[in-house]
């Protein structure tokens, strides 16, 4: 195979050159001789030879696919590649040659000036046919070029071959790429662009604080428009100056005197650490209503959330609209343009304002202190509590650094002249050496910088594809209740609610997945927390009390999970006693199958319960002729009420009172009755009625009416009906009282609330067929006690 070199005899004799054949996929350092293309100089090339055909690329990748710059052949069957350098005394350039079926086409960049300039490849003579040979010119991934090559046949030293020549070093500007030799003239715009013949690039535009006026007229801009960003904790104001957010709260972020109405204020909240703070919602306080930009792309104004789509919505003077980017709010007057851009994660904040205008909060050049700014009314947390955690020792600081300097190289690099990266740069590593870069917070920094230079006119073409990042919205159109945030699955990419660091710490402090059981009435209920399930892999759907009937029910907007029964509804509680407590237990546990042998989920089982204390009433003294006895009784905060009224009449209508004459030998009915309690589950059983002489219970002479449950045998005016059969039950005797005594009589009575499934009806005589009463299970019972005197 011959070599191949330009036909310069003259300056054979002091020529030295290198030169290297590639027959498969090769990297190949030409630091000695970079190769510029289309602007950016690199010093390694990337060889492919793969499937018939060969791709160059310069700056780490073997393929365009993967967002490399590249230059591809597929119409020809690619044997070898070859790279040569060559100097002379003159000139010094580089050459690389693509060798297919005896076509050699020779691809250059010069270093001191362009060859095609200076030399010509010219043929020694023509022969038969012509080959054509295609060039895609890829940059980014993308092609932006694309070359036909028709060569003829040529003779050199007793050697038929063809060949072609073509310079690839080019121009290149806000992601467009321009060919030697090209001019662009925009009158309109008053921006013109060369690409010179030695591919050197000029450009010429109105100054930062001019405006075109057409026919390339610059004047000067009496409106200065300038950029604020605000990305997680970090604030870069109009003038490029860096400040950072340590707690979570409220800061004014916009303002000025001129608009004593408008303000635009951040709120920075925990994410999945206490300690460091995210931007979290921007709020627009317009003459006094409030428009919230929230993550996931949610906008509500006051309390009513607003559906948005790209068509701007007005609403009390600001433009909203809404697209797969963020939501953006525009408001414009009569010396100031606003636009407030949030996707969830950035603000952008971008001004028209008369040049030498003041701008107060953290975007503007303030004077006041960061306690100054801070709006404490807006925040949903407490803003002086502070937050420490131990540092996390999986991040590669250096990694992180290295990513974040991405944004000095191409094609980032092209808008560093209008958009200083520095303080882009210190935001994205200050934040990722102590924060995961999870929920896209590795593009965070880097989408944010593209951002701000396409409010400035620059079109970063291809960053995307570089950098492995969307321009789309992180978590779009995913709702969060207040106490979560929007992050990423590390599983599969997903993303869900995941509970705030500082919300979830009060229960996992205590191992917990939820709130206490509440008691109220005849229900009980327990709330769990749906983004603590979730972290555990547990499906709050699947999941039930004893009756598997019995689900929880999700709030929409909290995403609480709440499970309950009541006296409708038992849903299979269990009801026990202790010796001065009635229980109701119920479990909330995963629905199982059978099939399932092994589970690789945490498993859940939660007892919750509520309970009801038996009767504790102190001894009062009443007149009977006064009032029935009346005590409220709180266990809890279960409540019932326990009564103890007195009638004249076997159907107890006619209760006695104050004007009542209750006679010596006179029969009283006594009614021992309960509101409050659950009847399908309890009853009321009195174990004992007696009377006294004297206040106490314990005094002597005692006389009993009731004892364990049953009438006094010794007393055949008494009679027990109803007792253990429901939540009320009565006595009657005829009245009497103490030979000798005052005059005074006390009325004692001892019960317990016993579940009802034990059938807790006392076993009397004359009723043997009933089950013995179990009295040794009721222990702890507490009196009721009514006094009256003669």
């Amino acid at each position: 195979m011959p070599m191949i070199f330009p036909l310069l005899s003259e300056y054979r004799s002091a020529q030295t050159y290198t030169q290297q054949w590639f027959y498969q996929s090769s990297v190949f350092d030409i630091s000695s001789c970079p190769i510029t293309y289309y602007g950016q100089k690199y010093e390694q090339l990337y060889v492919n030879i793969t499937s018939g055909n060969v791709t160059v690329c310069f700056n780490g990748f073997f393929s365009p696919e993967t967002g490399g710059d590249c230059i591809v052949e597929r119409s020809q069957g690619t044997e070898s590649f070859y790279f040569w350098t060559e100097s002379y005394p003159y000139h010094d350039y580089c050459i690389f040659v693509i060798y297919c079926n005896n076509v050699s086409v020779f691809l250059y960049h010069t270093v001191k000036f362009d060859l095609s300039s200076k030399y010509s490849w010219y043929p020694l003579g023509t022969f038969g046919n012509t080959v054509s040979t295609v060039f895609e010119l890829q940059v980014g991934g993308t092609t932006v070029d694309t070359v036909n090559f028709t060569s003829h046949s040529y003779y050199y030293e007793y050697y038929y071959y063809y060949y072609y020549s073509f310079n690839i070093s080019g121009c290149r500007h806000s992601g467009q790429m321009y060919r030697p030799g090209t001019v662009i003239n925009s009158p309109e715009t008053c921006f013109s662009l060369t690409c010179d013949e030695t591919a050197v690039l000029h450009t010429s535009s109105c100054g930062p604080q001019e405006r075109c006026q057409g026919n390339n007229i610059c004047t000067l801009d009496t409106m200065l428009a300038s950029t604020c960003t605000v990305t997680g904790p970090t604030i870069i104001d109009v003038n490029g100056q860096i400040d950072s957010i340590q707690d979570r709260c409220a800061y004014s972020l916009f303002s000025t005197p001129t608009l004593p109405d408008f303000q635009v204020v951040g709120n920075f909240r925990d994410r999945r650490r206490k300690d460091v703070s995210f931007l979290d919602s921007v709020t627009l306080r317009v003459d006094g209503h409030y428009i919230h930009l929230e993550q996931g792309g949610r906008v509500q104004l006051d309390d009513s959330t607003l559906t948005l789509n790209s068509s701007p919505q007005l609403v009390h003077g600001v433009q909203l609209s809404k697209d797969q980017t963020g939501v953006t709010a525009k408001l414009s007057l009569s010396n100031l343009n606003i636009s407030v851009f949030f996707d969830g994660d950035t603000a952008q904040i971008h001004l028209e304002r008369p040049a030498g205008s003041s701008v107060e909060g953290l975007c503007g050049n303030s004077s006041r202190s960061l306690s100054d700014l801070r709006l404490s009314e807006y925040s949903s947390t407490s803003c002086e509590m502070q937050y420490s955690e131990t540092a996390d020792g999986t991040i590669d600081c250096n990694s992180v650094t290295e990513r974040c300097n991405l944004l000095k190289e191409a094609p980032f690099s092209s808008c560093n002249s209008d958009i200083n990266p520095e303080p882009y740069i210190t935001a994205c590593t200050d934040t990722l050496c102590k924060y995961p870069a999870v929920d896209g917070l590795d593009c965070q920094f880097l989408k944010a910088y593209a951002r701000a230079c396409s409010l400035h006119n620059h079109t970063l073409d291809g960053w995307t594809s570089k950098t492995g990042c969307s321009s789309e919205a992180f978590c779009q159109d995913r709702t969060c209740s207040d106490h979560e945030f929007c992050g990423e699955k590390t599983v599969d990419g997903d993303t869900r609610c995941f509970c705030r660091a500082i919300f979830a710490s009060k229960y996992q402090a205590n191992n917990s997945l939820g709130d206490p059981t509440v008691c109220k009435e005849n229900s009980a209920s327990v709330t769990l927390v749906g983004c603590l399930l979730e972290d555990k892999g547990i499906d709050y759907s699947a999941l039930h009390l004893n009756d598997p009937t019995c689900r929880g029910q999700v709030d929409e907007l909290s995403h609480m999970v709440t499970f309950s029964f009541n006296s409708s509804n038992s849903c299979g509680t269990e009801v026990t006693t202790n010796n001065s407590q009635v229980i109701y237990k119920n479990t909330i546990m995963p629905q199982n199958s059978s099939s399932d042998v092994i589970t690789r989920h945490d498993q859940i089982y939660i007892d919750f319960s509520c309970i009801q204390t038996q009767p504790d009433i102190k001894t009062a003294t009443f007149r009977i002729r006064h009032s029935s006895v009346i005590h409220h009784i709180t266990s809890g905060v279960w409540d019932y009420t326990l009564i103890m009224k007195a009638f004249t009449d076997a159907s107890r209508t006619q209760a006695v009172d104050s004007s009542t004459e209750v006679q010596l030998n006179q029969k009283i009915w006594v009614e021992l009755k309960t509101d409050g309690l659950d009847g399908d589950m309890v009853v009321m059983v009195t174990d004992s009625c007696w009377a006294t002489d004297q206040p106490s219970p314990d005094s002597t002479p005692r006389y009993d009416l009731i004892i364990n449950g049953c009438a006094n045998p010794a007393d055949q005016t008494v009679q027990v009906k109803g007792n253990g059969l429901g939540t009320s039950n009565y006595f009657s005797f005829n009245m009497f009282e103490f030979t000798g005594g005052s005059g005074e009589v006390y009325l004692h009575c001892k019960l317990h609330v016993c579940p009802k499934q034990n059938n807790c009806v006392p076993t009397c005589p004359g009723a043997a067929h009933r089950r013995r009463y179990a009295r040794s299970k009721y222990e702890g019972e507490s009196f009721i006690s009514m006094a009256w005197t003669h």
